[in-house]
């Protein structure tokens, strides 16, 4: 999914707003306080069609006529005044590239300098940088030499505040709102514009792209379209070099949340649903469950970068540390558990029995003896080795063989024995081990209840034969 965030419609009304406020393109009268002339009337007949294209916004043909007036006169003394028509005219044709190199020779001057008259000057000024701001946004692949001249453009015209002469301060004060506006829009489109360059390349520059979005994303730290693409962008670059998936990885899962928590419809170009959606399922997907995700997106949302080591346990490592884990805390039955998973193998498991484990001594292992056979005086005890959460009454799962049998009824409860596996059945299952009496840890047997005697025989009486 990718975002430019180049919005033209708000650019369009600033532009037209600008085109309004100062809709003077004639210079006639400013020639003489200027002490610029015409060099005859054929100049002024071209300057005066130039202006009625523009004015009409025939602007392929004021391109026309502007080139013929370069040709006839390269050294008017308002050459600097038609290079400002030039970029009007090439951005009104939608020639945008051409408009930016239009610009560029004046951008090498001081404007204010060129453009001195107090009621025309300012106009002029600000209607070079404001068409040069929206043309570099609007031209598909802008060489760096353009994305320069933009950039100087856009700048100048964020600082300007030279008013001109017969504006109204209130005019002047909303006018430049708006051309503001239009200046931070171009400079953030030309902040991520290489970027989005990079990634459009086959194959994409993914490194490139990096670059420019961790850079832009430091200059703009609020808009969560950069952190989406920079996610995008180290996405990118995980997949064309694994050797760094690690790495780069769970820094792009970081951007993906950050655009999630600071606004998922990233500045109201798509469906916020989508992006939230993507972001935890990319957490959930590299972590293995969302455990951690409500932290992250809190950490998100107070940095626009990783901090620097910054790492997500991918879901292999979570459940690597979890056994280890469990094995620490549950030695034994992480043992039986091993031991259990080989034999209930349908296809290995009997012959691991058979090869393995029969007729082998194992560790001590630990369990919960549930009843005994027969249930007084036992010679077999039935064992399970249920985990520590379980819910409910567990299987038997092992058959404890004494070498003598117990001399009471035995209680249920935890015991620990070593014993050496003799049988094994699949289905059901049940591994049956030999074990001493004498090494059983924690056994614990009541006394059997005692048999009913018989009654003995009444005085006087005499069995019947």
């Amino acid at each position: 999914m990718e975002n430019s965030y180049l919005n033209f419609k708000n650019i369009a009304a600033v532009a037209a707003l600008g085109l309004a406020v100062w809709t003077g393109t004639a210079f006639v009268a400013r020639g003489q306080a200027a002490e610029k002339k015409y060099k005859d009337q054929g100049e002024y007949d071209i300057y005066n069609e130039v202006t009625k294209d523009i004015v009409g916004n025939n602007f392929a043909k004021a391109i026309t006529d502007l080139d013929t007036w370069k040709q006839k006169y390269p050294d008017s003394d308002y050459k600097d005044n038609r290079a400002v028509l030039f970029v009007q005219a090439y951005y009104g044709a939608k020639q945008f590239s051409k408009a930016v190199d239009a610009a560029g020779d004046l951008m090498s001057k001081d404007l204010d300098a060129t453009f001195s008259d107090p009621k025309t000057g300012p106009g002029d000024v600000v209607k070079v940088l404001f068409n040069t701001s929206l043309a570099i946004q609007q031209t598909p692949t802008p060489t760096p030499e353009e994305l320069a001249v933009g950039q100087k453009a856009a700048s100048k015209l964020l600082e300007y505040n030279r008013k001109p002469e017969g504006v109204s301060d209130a005019d002047w004060a909303n006018a430049r709102t708006q051309l503001q506006a239009a200046a931070k829009q171009a400079l953030l489109s030309i902040a991520v514009l290489p970027g989005a360059q990079a990634m459009a390349k086959t194959p994409p520059d993914c490194a490139t792209a990096e670059t420019v979005y961790t850079k832009a994303l430091q200059d703009y730290p609020d808009k969560s379209f950069i952190s989406y693409n920079l996610g995008r962008a180290l996405n990118c670059l995980a997949r064309s070099k694994p050797d760094r998936a690690t790495e780069v990885g769970p820094k792009a899962i970081y951007e993906f949340v950050r655009a999630a928590a600071i606004d998922p419809s990233l500045g109201g170009t798509t469906d916020p649903k989508k992006i939230s959606d993507y972001a935890d399922s990319a957490y959930t997907t590299y972590h293995g469950s969302n455990e951690g995700l409500d932290q992250l997106k809190q950490q998100a949302k107070g940095a626009a970068l990783p901090p620097a080591g910054f790492t997500i346990e991918t879901a292999a490592a979570v459940a690597t540390r979890k056994q280890n884990e469990f094995q620490q805390q549950y030695p034994q039955l992480a043992m039986w558990l091993g031991i259990k998973a080989q034999l209930a193998d349908p296809n290995n498991g009997t012959q691991y029995f058979e090869s393995q484990l029969k007729n082998a001594q194992v560790p001590k292992l630990k369990g919960t003896v549930l009843e005994g056979k027969p249930a007084c005086r036992s010679k077999e005890l039935l064992v399970a080795v249920p985990p520590p959460d379980q819910q409910g009454t567990p299987a038997a799962e092992i058959t404890l063989k004494l070498d003598a049998p117990l001399t009471g009824k035995p209680e249920a409860g935890e015991i620990q024995w070593e014993g050496v596996p003799s049988a094994f059945s699949q289905s059901p299952f049940m591994l049956t081990m030999d074990t001493e009496k004498a090494k059983i840890e924690g056994l614990k047997s009541t006394a059997c209840a005692a048999a009913p005697s018989k009654a003995a025989p009444k005085k006087g009486t005499t069995k019947k034969k």
